[in-house]
């Protein structure tokens, strides 16, 4: 069962870093990279600041409006 949460968890943060990554470049080349460096894509946007300032909720409730 603990490998299975984290499995999850790993799969939500992987479509989230693609909803990040959709949001800002709107780039099918650029998704596909996101999806198999996603990982190392999140640190990159965290680190950059495009998930301040309340980003980090609005990008994904962007997609449910």
């Amino acid at each position: 069962m603990r490998n299975r949460d984290s499995s999850i968890v790993y799969l939500v943060l992987g479509i989230y870093a693609l909803m990040i990554s959709w949001y800002y470049n709107h780039n099918l080349i650029i998704l596909l990279i996101t999806y198999i460096f996603w990982p190392i894509y999140l640190i990159y946007e965290l680190l950059i600041g495009h998930l301040s300032h309340g980003m980090w909720k609005i990008i994904p409730m962007s997609y449910f409006k």
